[in-house]
């Protein structure tokens, strides 16, 4: 066992290979729960609520049903490699081998994945990006109540895109992407949203 979280009655324990168990009975005796996880290698157990996250060597899971059913919750991870899980605030944090650390807004996971968490933003927001301005990286946030198909990318003063953060089909939700401009050159850029019918563009300054 490597991990462990705690839920009302029930205690779920991560297996190094065997993936999630739970005991309702103080750990006396044990149930497999692996049902919908690609791995079983459970590094990372975390609890928000009634809702749990398991971290694994095939990325984040997310349960609603007490660990019955576990469904993959991988948007915005470039590597699967999960080695820590923690929940602060409104947001999930997952730590991973070599890849840093990445947040997602729980509220975007449940609202995805169909769980019981029901508010879904009202209207579209493109936010100022943060820092700005910013050297070398900054963080895009932005909000929108449909599902859509969503990009986002950045432009140079003459048009020419210089990055896609974003190109993909999303859930409704608010959303915080990071950007690291380390390989271009000072200057003023731009960048632009597009989810559905809504299209905003707005400045950002890469100030060395």
């Amino acid at each position: 066992v490597v991990s462990l979280a705690i839920t009302g009655t029930k205690i779920f324990a991560g297996s190094f290979f065997n993936g999630v168990y739970f005991s309702t009975n103080n750990g006396t005796s044990w149930d497999v729960a692996n049902n919908g996880l690609i791995s079983t290698c459970i590094k990372a157990l975390t609890i928000c609520d009634t809702n749990i996250f398991a971290g694994t060597n095939s990325g984040v899971y997310y349960s609603n049903d007490n660990g019955a059913n576990w469904k993959q919750v991988n948007t915005g991870l470039t590597t699967s490699r999960i080695i820590s899980l923690a929940v602060n605030g409104s947001n999930l944090y997952a730590g991973t081998d070599f890849g840093g650390v990445f947040r997602r807004p729980i509220s975007e996971i449940m609202t995805c994945v169909g769980g019981s968490y029901t508010i879904v933003p009202q209207g579209y927001s493109l936010e100022q990006n943060f820092p700005n301005p910013f050297n070398p990286s900054t963080i895009f946030s932005f909000t929108f109540p449909l599902k859509s198909f969503v990009s986002l990318k950045v432009y140079d003063l003459i048009g020419r895109e210089v990055a896609t953060i974003v190109s993909e089909e999303l859930c409704p939700g608010t959303y915080s992407r990071q950007w690291d401009a380390a390989a271009l050159s000072s200057g003023v850029y731009f960048y632009r949203l597009t989810a559905g019918d809504f299209l905003q563009t707005k400045k950002l300054i890469l100030l060395r």
